[in-house]
């Protein structure tokens, strides 16, 4: 509560120097979202007669302020707050099991548990200035990054930049600046990051968004420039260093989205290449390893018919996984960001194993394999799915989905030993209704028949099916 009142003291504070500034030009209008999600969960190490299985509430506050300071000047912030699932004590420590969930009672102090602290109270997401002059449009500050063209190899998360934007007709270009990691004040590693440099982590993009009738096209060039491996313990005798290496990729990513009559298509593409380990050798007695090259790849195709209330369409998605027999190329590592697009509730359904437990929540469980899929943020991943929607009223809209997915390469030493390379056969219903025009409740249900793929190396392993219900009341405003 005292943190509450702390951040709405401060936003009126805000909106008090603000009406003080310029009383006849700013506005604020906040925006946001309240949503409460049940998901079950009935056997997500997917092992045959276990007995396991997990149920949670999902809980998430959003609120978006927009302050409205003068034609073409704007700050915008955003906090979330209650992000966590009923119940959660992990903040708590020992006196959580006696005094239960109470937003009133926090303990003093930080717990010292082995798990992760929930978010207690209010976390700041967001705080950025935007401003038009001759030359474009700038935002400055933390803001929304990793989304690009489609919700394909997307992430909704926020990081420190600068961008700029300007409109010529039809094309808009832009230039992005990111801040990943700032770590020129680190002096306490051995050896010292001052003897390096430095050890920062910032990317560079380019861009150019193309629109024309009914649709859009554009293409992003990014440059990753990370240096935070550059300084690591040197090697003892006998070891090899994880470091010290420099990383100098770039991403490609070409997308469409177009409408054409009663067809909807969207596409996107990504390739990334450049190196992913580059070594150096500035202090002796360090280990140096083989230079380990990007070249990773993804690509993405949506069609959708459209009939009046009804749809039906198909997506393909492909996510290039490493060679074993390659240790040269890499060539995932830049997609585990991909937590946007979610082509199945089960397979891909990242909001589902977020909650869940985060990577080891599907699969695992007696000799099963769950190391290598990283499905919640989908790396070595193709999957196909065909769908048809139906809105029998203006308020309710359902869908059904059936999808097949594998991975594109076997993980071990040399590909051969996992059983298989096949993840399952995924069926959906999905139903979402408008109680009002800004409340909805959406429910969804996804059966997984189980392929070997789970087992790993283990023919003898007992893989089983699962299933998932999801349900979500969600109130946006």
């Amino acid at each position: 509560m005292k943190k509450l009142l702390v951040v709405l003291l401060s936003l009126g504070l805000i909106v008090a120097f603000a009406a003080a500034a310029s009383a006849d030009t700013t506005n604020v209008k906040f925006q946001g979202t309240f949503y409460v999600s049940g998901v079950y969960d009935n056997n997500p190490t997917l092992t045959k007669d276990n007995g396991y299985s997990r149920a949670v509430f999902h809980n998430r506050l959003r609120l978006q302020p927009v302050f409205q300071i003068a034609d073409g000047l704007s700050f915008t912030a955003r906090f979330d707050a209650l992000e966590k699932n009923w119940g959660d004590i992990n903040y708590k420590g020992a006196s959580g099991f006696t005094d239960g969930d109470q937003t009133s009672g926090f303990a003093a102090g930080i717990a010292t548990t082995n798990t992760a602290k929930v978010q207690e109270s209010i976390q700041w997401e967001r705080a950025y200035v935007t401003f038009a002059t001759a030359l474009g449009v700038f935002d400055v500050g933390y803001q929304n990054a990793d989304g690009w063209g489609t919700e394909f190899v997307d992430a909704a998360v926020t990081r420190p930049r600068i961008q700029w934007m300007s409109a010529m007709g039809p094309l808009t270009l832009g230039f992005v600046y990111e801040k990943w990691v700032e770590d020129d004040h680190n002096v306490l590693l051995t050896p010292s990051i001052d003897t390096l440099t430095d050890g920062d982590f910032d990317t560079y993009s380019m861009f150019g968004v193309y629109k024309f009738t009914g649709g859009e096209a554009g293409l992003l060039y990014k440059l990753y420039y990370n240096d935070t491996q550059r300084a690591v313990t040197t090697a003892g005798a006998g070891t090899t260093a994880t470091g010290p290496f420099k990383s100098r990729f770039s991403v490609l990513a070409p997308y469409m989205k177009g409408t054409f009559g009663p067809v909807y298509v969207e596409a996107e593409g990504e390739y990334f290449f450049g190196k992913y380990k580059q070594w150096e050798n500035p202090i002796a007695g360090t280990a140096t390893g083989a230079d380990v090259d990007a070249a990773g790849y993804a690509f993405y195709l949506k069609g959708q018919f459209n009939m009046g209330p009804a749809n039906f369409g198909a997506m393909f998605g492909y996510l290039a996984g490493n060679d074993p027999n390659d240790a040269t190329k890499e060539r995932e590592a830049y997609f585990n960001k991909n937590t946007t697009w979610q082509p199945l509730i089960i397979i891909g359904g990242s909001d589902r194993n977020d909650w869940l437990g985060g990577s080891t929540a599907l699969g695992g469980g007696n000799g099963a394999n769950t190391l290598q899929s990283k499905t919640n943020k989908m790396t070595n991943l193709a999957v196909g799915t065909i769908y048809a929607g139906y809105n029998p009223t203006p308020k309710l809209a359902l869908k059904a989905t059936a999808g097949y997915a594998y991975a594109p390469n076997k993980p071990g030493a040399t590909g051969k030993e996992f059983v298989s390379d096949r993840y399952g056969t995924e069926f959906d219903l999905q139903a979402t209704y408008k109680l009002y025009d800004n409340l909805s409740y959406y429910v969804g249900a996804g059966y997984l028949w189980t392929g070997d793929y789970w087992k790993g190396s283990n023919v003898n392993a007992q893989v089983d099916n699962d299933y998932v219900v999801v349900n979500k009341l969600e109130l946006a405003f």
